[in-house]
């Protein structure tokens, strides 16, 4: 398992029948804990997944005009996790991603379209390997509520595909039978969760004031 050519992004809510109901653009930051950046490949004749143990990342998002939303997602390439040691060490060379010259995979949106019900376009930059390109993720917002003292969570479910050749992720083998060994293609998925981030204002506001 090795490259990434699909590249998916989703952002879990546990709080269920939240509505869309904030007044304005809320900032959030993801959950790492609950949140997962995970990819698929073709290897051989069947497919083969992983994913990235370290994410973080912040959203801005008002729900009655997504157009001002925006999303930034930094990915460790080192925690890279197929569950395969001699795998996982040889993706981190650069016959992959070069994490020793390439440690992080960001994305960062430069537009929000909403569509249908809860469905959303993500466009934005994915620079991988040192490398830039646009890409679309095709994303449904999960919604957002109260989970008792773990404060307000919203999520989200995003996915897209990428060609592993484009990030100059090249390294194949050819089978006797003919074809390669991996796909070009990779399907990347990031199952996120995120926590809501208090105003500056709240945040600051001495404890009992307001009592």
């Amino acid at each position: 398992m090795k490259p990434f050519r699909s590249i998916t992004l989703a952002f879990a809510v546990l709080a269920a029948g939240a509505s869309l109901a904030s007044a304005e653009a809320t900032s959030w930051k993801f959950d790492p804990a609950h949140s997962e950046a995970g990819f698929t490949i073709r290897h051989f004749f069947s497919n083969v997944q992983g994913r990235f143990n370290t994410m973080n990342g912040t959203l801005v998002f008002d729900d009655k005009d997504w157009s001002k939303s925006t999303v930034e997602a930094v990915i460790d390439a080192n925690s890279i996790f197929t569950n395969n040691e001699r795998r996982d060490a040889h993706l981190r060379t650069s016959d992959f991603f070069d994490t020793a010259n390439n440690p992080t995979i960001t994305f960062r949106s430069t537009k929000v379209t909403k569509g249908e019900g809860n469905a959303l376009k993500i466009e934005g930059n994915l620079t991988m390997r040192g490398v830039t390109r646009p890409v679309v993720l095709d994303a449904s917002y999960l919604g957002q509520g109260a989970v008792g003292q773990m404060g307000t969570k919203a999520g989200f479910t995003a996915t897209t595909r990428l060609n592993r050749q484009d990030y100059g992720i090249k390294w194949n083998k050819a089978l006797d039978s003919g074809g390669m060994m991996l796909d070009d293609v990779v399907t990347i998925t990031l199952n996120i969760e995120a926590n809501q981030v208090a105003p500056a204002s709240a945040q600051a506001q001495p404890a009992g004031a307001g009592k």
